[in-house]
């Protein structure tokens, strides 16, 4: 029997094998659908199925810079016992060093790892460690220097927080010195210019229903909406704030007095914005005797 893509494609969503163990399944089994599972099922090639409805929130962040580019890829796993595993890291090395060739996250999943996408090595290793795990997101910065940073580090390159600054002038010092700001302070956007206009609409209205509480007359309101918004300006933009290194400075004055200028930064934190569902300790212990 012919095994088509559709095919494998089917069994791969069905079992999460990664696609040369699905088409094998279908070969040895004469394209029998129900026999290929049981058949990976025995190879120990299906478990990643049973474990992709598990929330994977911890994980690393690796980054990677060559050249005038840098990538910071944040891949998960349930624990963080898997987090320090040797295995685990050094296919998230890997991964962060293929991400310097990949326009985005699903460009990734696609790209090459020795042979397989990292997609299907990443279900390969679901399966041999036993957690699920997923890639979750790639962001890339270039400029004339990429300084990098890792807060929290496992190991060399990745930890629970990666941080990409890019500038014109200056040294790898100060670029370190801005990155490790950007890690503690987490900025909202670079400048006033980079702000989401919705985010600043909302603290607007916010800052203007604290003020009318006060009662004072609509001139008064105004000035003090405007003196609040210059504040709100200033803490959430990395130019505009005090540098943790010397807060009599701004990042953007501190950096010009080192001879640079920043032109971009990406932070990434490890499952940052993923709602972990909560479970008793009788529930989790349950769920752990079914394996």
């Amino acid at each position: 029997m012919a095994i088509t893509a559709a095919m494998v494609k089917e069994l791969r969503e069905s079992t999460g094998a990664g696609m040369m163990d699905a088409k094998k399944a279908l070969v040895e089994n004469n394209g029998d659908m129900e026999a290929a599972v049981d058949w990976l099922r025995t190879k120990g090639l299906a478990k990643a199925a049973k474990k992709s409805g598990r929330t994977a929130a911890e994980g690393l962040v690796a980054v990677v810079v060559e050249g005038g580019k840098g990538v910071a890829v944040e891949v998960n796993s349930e624990t963080d016992f898997v987090a320090k595993n040797g295995e685990f890291q050094e296919m998230v090395g890997k991964i962060a060093t293929a991400a310097l060739g990949a326009s985005d996250v699903e460009a990734l999943a696609a790209a090459d790892l020795g042979g397989k996408t990292v997609a299907d090595t990443l279900t390969d290793k679901i399966a041999t460690i036993g957690e699920n795990m997923s890639l979750r997101r790639m962001a890339s910065l270039e400029g004339e220097t990429v300084v990098s940073y890792v807060h929290n580090a496992a190991t060399a390159g990745m930890g629970k927080i990666g941080v990409l600054v890019a500038m014109n002038g200056g040294d790898e010092a100060i670029g370190k010195q801005v990155a490790m700001h950007i890690a503690a302070v987490n900025p909202a956007a670079l400048s006033e210019a980079d702000l989401d206009a919705s985010i600043v609409e909302k603290e607007k209205q916010v800052q203007i229903d604290i003020a009318r509480e006060s009662g004072k007359p609509e001139q008064v309101i105004e000035k003090m909406i405007e003196g609040r918004m210059k504040k709100f300006v200033a803490e959430s933009t990395l130019l505009n704030q005090q540098f943790v290194v010397n807060p009599d400075l701004t990042v953007e004055a501190a950096a010009k007095e080192a001879g640079a200028t920043i032109t971009g930064f990406v932070r990434v934190e490890v499952g940052e914005g993923i709602e972990v569902e909560k479970e008793d300790f009788a529930a989790e212990v349950a769920k752990a005797a079914q394996g």
